[in-house]
Parts: C-alpha cells; sequence; structure tokens
C-alpha cells in the first residue's frame, strides 16, 4: 500500500489544534480551531476524494482517541466521510494503548516503523495518515511516507507544535500538484523523492 500523509497546517507550520479551540491545548495552546473558518465545498470534494483511496487509517494515540470519541457520533446519512472513517481498519501507533475502542483497531506496538512497513508490503491501495503530526515527522524520517497532502490555511499562528518540528530528518520531495480553494487553502501534493539534496548557485544557468 502507499503510505499517504493529510495534514492542516498554518503558513507558519503550526499543524496542532485546526479544529476545535478544545481539541488540543497542551502546552498552553489557546489558538485552536484556526483552521475551520477557510473550510469550503472545493476542500471537502477534495478530502472526500483523497479518503475514497483509502484501504487503512494509520493514527497516532491522540489522534487516534478523539476520532474513535467524536466520528461514531456522527450520525448524518449525508455526511462524505462518516460511513469510511467508522469502517475502515484503523492501525494505532501505541506504546501504551492496549486496545482499541473504535471498531476494526490494531494496535501497532514495540518497533512502529518496522511494523508500518510489514503494512505498507500489502496489497491494496492507500493507508493514510490523518493529522498525527509526531506519528508522521517519525514516519517521514524513516523514508516510510511517500506522499504528503499539506492543506495550508491563510493563518499565522505565532506558536504551537509544528509538524516539521526542529531536529527532523532532512528528506527530499517534489511538489506533484497545487490548487487553491476560494476559501483561501493552498493544497500542495509532494511526493517523497528520498535525501534532501543540496547545490551551490553559481548563475542564472543553474535554474534555467
Amino acid at each position: 500500500m502507499k503510505l499517504t500523509l493529510t495534514e492542516f497546517v498554518s503558513l507558519d507550520g503550526v499543524s496542532q489544534g485546526p479544529g476545535s479551540p478544545e481539541e488540543d491545548t497542551t502546552d498552553g495552546f489557546t489558538q485552536g480551531g484556526w483552521f475551520v473558518p477557510h473550510m469550503d465545498e472545493a476542500f471537502i470534494e477534495q478530502a472526500a476524494q483523497w479518503l475514497g483511496e483509502a484501504d487503512g487509517l494509520l493514527l497516532g494515540r491522540r489522534t487516534y482517541e478523539a476520532f474513535a470519541r467524536d466520528w461514531p457520533q456522527i450520525t448524518d446519512p449525508d455526511d462524505p466521510f462518516t460511513e469510511l472513517m467508522n469502517s475502515l481498519p484503523k492501525y494505532v501507533a501505541s506504546q501504551t494503548l492496549r486496545e482499541g475502542t473504535w471498531d476494526p483497531t490494531t494496535i501497532l506496538s514495540g518497533d512502529v516503523a518496522a511494523r508500518v512497513a510489514d503494512l505498507k508490503a500489502r496489497p491494496g491501495r492507500e493507508l493514510q495518515i490523518h493529522g498525527s503530526a509526531r506519528l508522521a515527522a517519525s514516519l517521514l524520517g524513516e523514508g516510510l511516507i511517500d506522499e504528503l497532502r499539506l492543506v495550508v490555511a491563510p493563518v499565522v499562528l505565532g506558536h504551537g507544535r509544528r509538524l516539521f518540528p526542529e531536529g527532523g530528518a532532512p528528506a527530499g520531495l517534489r511538489l506533484s500538484n497545487a490548487t487553491s480553494t476560494p476559501g483561501g487553502l493552498a493544497i500542495l501534493v509532494y511526493e517523497r523523492t528520498g535525501d534532501a539534496f543540496y547545490a551551490t548557485y553559481t548563475g542564472v544557468s543553474d535554474v534555467s
């Protein structure tokens, strides 16, 4: 399976608490809900299309517990995400969680990178990470994420947990698609190309 990441980020790279003020207040974060004002139908359609490619969800413990609490309570038959979110296999990377409450759930403990590599070797379409920024950063460093789908909101937060923290492993990426929505979201899709690469600028011919 192809491992993809869908992440909401601010212009200054914050990924913490996009959905509501109460979503994630760790470390005193008080600006939750910053993504919601920019959601629009174009984004909803794109997100539903992405989810339709999933054969499984890979989540960190914090994101899993929030999703397991909220998604089973959504009963709107017209919601484009609910049926798939509730029915897809869920894989949770955690060293402390012993069992899941949102069926079907499998706990991945021990060497999580190796467990994820085993999942990727299975036949199927996409294994998708949604949110779970700490997990995503670690798996990107391991070279396991194939595609990053960054949805960038037009807001600068100034503080909060970032998707790519200081000290993370370098990675090379290639922009494969870039679109924007009427609500001002920039949707940037990157493919992992391997290690980051470097060069020295010597003239215009380098970039022509």
